[in-house]
């Protein structure tokens, strides 16, 4: 008899179709939608920062009030299935966007490799770059503007940790 083979949840059921327990497994714990973004008044154009929110537990990459944080912050976003679309000012590691995208989780996401092990020794949490917003004058946070690339803060470097 051959064993039958089960896809993951992830590559069979649309984001948009998914259990509020499953779609909340999607997120790796980066937390870089949790870094604080300005945005252009001309352009709309959206610069991320390296400022973390203040509710942001920087090195574990939590939410100190998840279950109330769009009450308690102040222009906190809910990602929901029904916005996957517009999805394109996450990071291009951010795994909602690549399932989105791609139809599979990243080679290092939780989810695949069992741990967020890979995810730490590759640098793509916000736990080694990010500064608590309030240690930082409003009129400042353009000097914490980053870049991404691939996911990364075009100056930071995992290696130097």
């Amino acid at each position: 008899m051959i064993a039958k083979r089960y896809e993951p949840f992830w590559k069979t059921t649309p984001l948009a179709q998914m259990s509020p327990t499953e779609w909340e497994s999607i997120c790796d714990g980066c937390a870089k939608c949790c870094l604080q973004k300005l945005m252009d008044d001309d352009t709309d154009e959206v610069y991320y920062t390296d400022l973390a929110c203040h509710q942001l537990d920087i090195k574990g990459c939590r939410c100190k009030v998840y279950d109330k944080r769009l009450e308690k912050v102040e222009g906190c976003l809910s990602l929901t299935p029904q916005d996957v679309t517009a999805f394109e000012w996450l990071p291009d590691t951010c795994s909602y966007r690549v399932l989105h995208e791609t139809g599979d989780l990243p080679n290092w996401h939780p989810l695949v490799v069992g741990s967020h092990r890979e995810m730490i020794s590759q640098g793509l949490t916000v736990s080694h770059y990010a500064v608590n917003e309030n240690t930082v004058d409003e009129d400042r946070w353009q000097e914490h503007i980053i870049k991404w690339v691939h996911g990364m803060p075009e100056c930071y470097d995992p290696t130097q940790d």
